[in-house]
């Protein structure tokens, strides 16, 4: 009953919000902006849309080729395809179920080629330890770029959607949350005090996630898994900014819009299952600033629709190739394995 309970909160809550982001990202546009809208899918240039694919499958593809560099100090000679077709199940898992892909990752991994889940899970955590990292650093650069137009952005936004900071609750959000930890890390505590099998489970798990959260140091190809991290986000980032000269309005918006665009999309994907509603109501906002001053009365309905764009087809791609790799990857696994992985994902 529990799991079935936070099963559902996980999963639809984030849901409910992207479906009622959708509505509003439509019914918030006047009708000229509709129109707007629909006359920037009719001219866009889909090539490059289709080239943006292309960086997203590359970055795809030297992302499996940098898993394989932490899970061999770890023992595990991994085929390149299953480590691919397992990173593209997580991808459509976290879809549907917000930041349950990791999980799904490492129960892929353990039902094709038996990688204890602890230890792979310990290398995925590491990995999006890294990815932070590339994240935070190109957020405080785009900051430092764009630094006036980061605060004039954050004023619209708070216009848009009718905030004011002068407004906000007074509620103690903050103690409440601490409160709650306290009392979830005090029942952890006593079960693991008292419970011998639940203390060895615990035990277990936490030696295998720190061996591959150290596998990173003890990577035999450092340089490899440098190069791999920044030729990822080396082509996150072109495969945004590429689809920016998909319409003649946009290509000329400069570096730091595009910057302030993929940092505002990729803290969109965090909002809701796969970023639907978030991630092009946040990135069409930003695309519709720097239109305002030449397109005063197109800006808003070409963001939307570029920002829309942009999450479509790298949606539709993930779906694809996740779909794609549930069919190739092989299941070397017995029953009882099986529900040993399906518990992995649902936990």
């Amino acid at each position: 009953m529990k799991k079935g309970l936070g099963f559902f909160l996980k999963t639809f809550i984030p849901l409910g919000i992207g479906v009622y982001l959708i509505w509003y990202f439509f019914t918030s546009m006047s009708s000229d902006s509709i129109e707007q809208f629909k006359i920037a899918f009719r001219e866009a240039d889909y090539l490059y849309l289709f080239l943006s694919v292309l960086f997203g499958f590359i970055s795809l593809i030297s992302r499996s080729l940098r898993w394989g560099y932490v899970l061999e100090p770890l023992g595990y000679k991994v085929p390149f395809w299953h480590r691919y077709h397992a990173l593209m199940i997580g991808y459509v898992v976290n879809l549907t179920i917000p930041r349950a892909g990791e999980a799904s990752r490492a129960a892929m991994l353990y039902r094709s080629d038996k990688v204890p889940f602890s230890k792979s899970f310990g290398t995925i955590v590491a990995e999006r330890a890294v990815d932070l990292l590339l994240l935070a650093s190109i957020g405080l650069f785009t900051m430092y770029v764009g630094a006036g137009d980061f605060e004039l952005i954050w004023k619209e936004m708070l216009t848009k959607f009718g905030a004011k900071p002068e407004n906000s609750s007074h509620f103690p959000w903050k103690y409440l949350f601490l409160g709650i930890l306290f009392i979830i890390a005090l029942v952890v505590f006593r079960r693991f005090r008292k419970n011998e099998k639940f203390r060895t489970k615990i035990i277990e798990f936490i030696q295998g996630l720190m061996g591959g959260l150290f596998s990173i140091f003890k990577s035999t190809r450092p340089v490899g898994y440098i190069f791999h991290t920044l030729l990822i986000w080396g082509c996150y980032i072109a495969m945004f900014g590429i689809c920016f000269y998909a319409l003649d309005s946009t290509s000329e918006i400069p570096m730091k819009g595009i910057l302030i665009g993929f940092v505002a999309g990729s803290i969109g994907i965090t909002f809701t299952n796969g970023g639907i509603g978030s991630y092009p109501l946040l990135v069409g906002l930003v695309i519709a600033f720097y239109l305002k001053a030449d397109h005063p009365d197109s800006a808003e309905g070409i963001g939307n629709a570029l920002g829309m764009i942009i999450w479509v087809f790298q949606t539709l791609m993930m779906i694809l190739l996740g779909l794609i790799s549930m069919v190739l990857l092989p299941k070397n696994y017995s029953t009882k394995n099986d529900k040993t992985a399906k518990d992995s994902i649902e936990n």
